[in-house]
């Protein structure tokens, strides 16, 4: 046990201890309910702001940390840190909470819907108690998982939250929510069970090698990456490469990367915006922080095995998410097509293993999640007013609600990565980091940008632009609340496209660590006027030309 104050189990059980009181005030009281759920998520936006402060990115790699044996026959620990990459994404999940929860404010009012489309029974609205009851509840087990230096409390937490996440899809999605809501729980279920199989045979590892002390294994992280890294402790290539594949199964089917991307657009269609954020904001930046943290730093030498596999199911991935997106008459579905795009370029980051890859690909899962949020909740804003997500039902909505169709255009072009907007210095140093060591897989990816704007473009000009068609004529502008969600959303936008340097301070110092353990250099440029065997022989004797 340290003596510091514990900041991280704090976080944690606050959103806990909030969903529970949630869900056990009185049946009648909602409002009240709401306003518990709201004050809850500020307390974890304040101490989530009051441990990045805290959190030096000068000092050691994992800070604020905290271990309280569990169960120590098995040496597992509650086991607590955070570097940069861990900091920033904890600050990202309690930025977004009170937004989600006012976006969210009268979603489980309303009736539910019944399997066939038609409206359920007006005088048996939803339990607004257990949506924002299960809403907190996530909040915590994404806290945990973030901050999580066992590898075991990873595992609990990473598998926990399909359980709330189920009943929020299942309970107060759409039409075909019990569909969606099972085959998100399969498909993420079967990943964590094929990661469970490997999470065991590393322990085994450890113990056989004595790692844990005492002739016992260890799930944790911090001390099997540094016995990794120094060599003391050697595993079998083929178990390590079995393991390796075993993790990124999981981490796969969470983050999503194609193919195992499926379960996501019927997911974020059939789900409520608020829900479908919580899903592509928060929950599934676990898989792609686990990526980096577990995969790269556990078992470097398969990473760099199957890194040139991954980067191209990436791109596969970017540019495939793209196309369908702009083939799509589902305003849900488009957005949800779009972030598998997103997420190619995420993971194409990652195991591109150089600095500005690794950079760009933490910075993207902070500026995907602002940018996505504000695009699906604006538009659940619009679907709520005019009743359909289908795009042909609208055109014209500038002409009835300016706010909301210039909101909504400043979030699309966010979503391209438009210069000066926050996506694009992710995208652009993704690209970089890409371009210098697959230069092929750069190159296609490139495509995607393409069509990212000709998806958000097309989307904009359908719903936004013309006559105004038959129901969009009643569309009201956004309301009070409505502004108070959007706008920090649009200034995170265009204060991170100008500015990201506080979080690249904060997340670089991390990068360069994981890219020194995976023991990979960032590709050094060649001159482009001298041959590359001429450089190459320049370099080696000493000297450039």
């Amino acid at each position: 046990m340290n003596g510091h104050f514990p900041w991280l189990t704090v976080m944690a059980a606050l959103p806990f201890a909030g969903g529970l009181l949630v869900a056990a005030l009185p049946a009648g009281k909602r409002l009240l309910a709401k306003n518990v759920a709201l004050a809850v998520t500020l307390a974890e936006l304040v101490l989530a702001v009051i441990v990045t402060v805290k959190f030096s990115p000068d000092g050691d790699r994992y800070q604020m940390t905290e271990s309280y044996s569990w169960i120590k026959s098995f040496g597992v620990h509650w086991a607590l840190g955070v570097d940069g990459i861990g900091v920033v994404l904890i600050l990202l999940t309690a930025v977004l909470m009170p937004i989600l929860v006012l976006a969210s404010w009268h979603d489980a009012d309303t009736p539910q819907v019944r399997m066939d489309g038609t409206a359920g029974d007006k005088a048996a609205p939803r339990s607004t108690h257990a949506f924002f009851a299960l809403m907190l509840m996530v909040e915590a087990m994404v806290v945990v998982s973030f901050a999580a230096t066992d590898i075991f409390v990873f595992y609990i937490f990473f598998e926990a939250m399909l359980i709330p996440m189920y009943f929020l899809i299942g309970g107060f999605g759409g039409a075909q929510r019990s569909y969606a809501a099972v085959k998100f729980l399969l498909y993420n279920l079967l990943g964590g069970l094929v990661m469970l199989a490997a999470v065991v045979a590393l322990y085994v590892v450890t113990a056989n090698q004595d790692i844990g002390g005492a002739g016992q294994g260890t799930f944790d992280l911090i001390r099997v990456s540094q016995a990794v890294a120094s060599g003391e402790l050697d595993i079998n290539p083929a178990a390590e490469k079995a393991m390796f594949l075993g993790f990124l199964f999981a981490f796969a089917i969470k983050a999503p990367l194609w193919p195992f991307h499926t379960w996501l657009p019927d997911t974020m269609t059939e789900a409520t915006p608020g829900v479908a954020v919580l899903v592509t904001a928060m929950v599934d930046k676990v898989g792609t922080f686990a990526m980096l943290r577990f995969c790269l730093e556990l078992f470097p030498n398969a990473s760099k095995t199957f890194a040139p596999l991954v980067v191209t199911l990436a791109v596969i991935g970017i540019i495939y998410g793209a196309l369908l997106a702009v083939g799509q008459t589902d305003i849900k579905r488009l957005i949800a097509y779009t972030s598998i795009s997103h997420f190619g370029f995420i993971i194409m980051g990652i195991f591109a293993m150089t600095t500005q890859g690794h950079s760009g690909a933490t910075l993207y899962m902070i500026n995907h999640g602002f940018s996505t949020a504000a695009l699906l909740l604006i538009a659940g804003f619009l679907i709520t007013r005019r009743g359909s997500k289908t795009i042909a039902d609208f055109g014209g909505v500038q002409k009835v609600a300016p706010v909301l169709a210039g909101t909504f255009l400043v979030a699309g072009l966010a979503t391209l990565s438009l210069p000066g907007l926050a996506p694009f210095v992710s995208e652009f140093l993704v690209l970089i980091g890409t371009f210098s060591r697959y230069e092929v897989a750069g190159v296609f990816a490139t495509v995607g940008i393409i069509l990212a704007a000709l998806y958000v473009l097309v989307l904009y000009q359908r719903t936004m632009t013309g006559p105004v068609k038959a129901g969009v004529e009643k569309i009201k502008d956004l309301n009070v609340r409505e502004m108070v969600v959007v706008a920090p959303l649009i200034a995170l936008l265009l204060v991170l496209g100008v500015y990201p340097k506080p979080i690249l301070d904060v997340v670089n110092p991390a990068v360069e660590d994981t890219i020194t353990r995976v023991e990979q250099n960032d590709p050094k440029p060649t001159d482009p006027i001298v041959p590359a065997e001429q450089q190459l022989a320049a370099d080696t004797h000493g000297g450039n030309k």
